[in-house]
C-alpha cells in the first residue's frame, strides 16, 4: 500500500453551465418584476452588476427575460389550464419558474423538453418551497404535451 493519498473524486454537477446561470439570473429578474414591480430595463441593468453574471449566457438570459415579459399573458393562460389555483396564489418563485419553463418549451424547440423540465426542477429545488419541484414538474409535463406533442409521444413510445 502506498503512502500517496488519492484525491477525492470530483463532484459532478458542481459547476454550472452558462445556460443554467442565465436561467437563475432570469428567475431573479422575473422575481424582481413580480414582487417588486421592476421593469425590464431596471432588471437588465441590475443583473449585469451582480457577481457571476459574466459567467452566464447573456443572450440566453435576455431572451428568457424579454420573452417571458412580452408573452406573460398567453404563458399565464397556458399555465392556468394545468394548475389548481390562480397564478397569483402560487409562490412568486414557482410562478416565475413555470413562466420560464413554459416560455422555453414554446420558444426553444432545439432544447429537449426533458432538459427544460429538469432545469426548472433544479431551480425549484434551489429557490422554491420544499416540495415545489414536484408541482413544477407536473405542470411542465402537461405543458410539454401541449407545446411538444411529437417529442413527448416519441419519448413515450421509446420507453415502451
Amino acid at each position: 500500500m502506498s503512502d500517496t493519498k488519492k484525491k477525492p473524486a470530483a463532484k459532478t454537477g458542481t459547476s454550472k453551465s452558462p445556460r443554467r446561470r442565465a436561467r437563475e439570473f432570469a428567475l431573479q429578474g422575473l422575481y424582481q418584476w413580480k414582487v417588486g414591480g421592476a421593469d425590464e430595463a431596471a432588471i437588465e441593468a441590475h443583473m449585469q452588476g451582480i457577481a457571476g453574471f459574466d459567467k452566464a449566457d447573456r443572450n440566453f438570459f435576455l431572451d428568457i427575460l424579454r420573452g417571458v415579459l412580452k408573452l406573460r399573458e398567453p404563458l399565464c393562460d397556458a399555465i392556468q389550464q394545468h394548475i389548481d389555483r390562480g397564478m397569483d396564489e402560487l409562490s412568486p418563485i414557482e410562478a416565475c419558474i413555470l413562466l420560464v419553463g413554459a416560455y422555453e418549451l414554446q420558444a426553444h424547440p432545439e432544447t429537449p423538453y426533458r432538459v427544460i423540465i429538469n432545469e426548472a426542477i433544479e431551480l425549484t429545488k434551489s429557490y422554491g418551497g420544499t416540495d415545489g419541484h414536484k408541482y413544477v414538474n407536473g405542470v411542465l409535463d402537461k405543458l410539454a404535451a401541449k407545446y411538444r406533442p411529437v417529442e413527448v409521444e416519441e419519448r413515450m413510445n421509446s420507453r415502451r
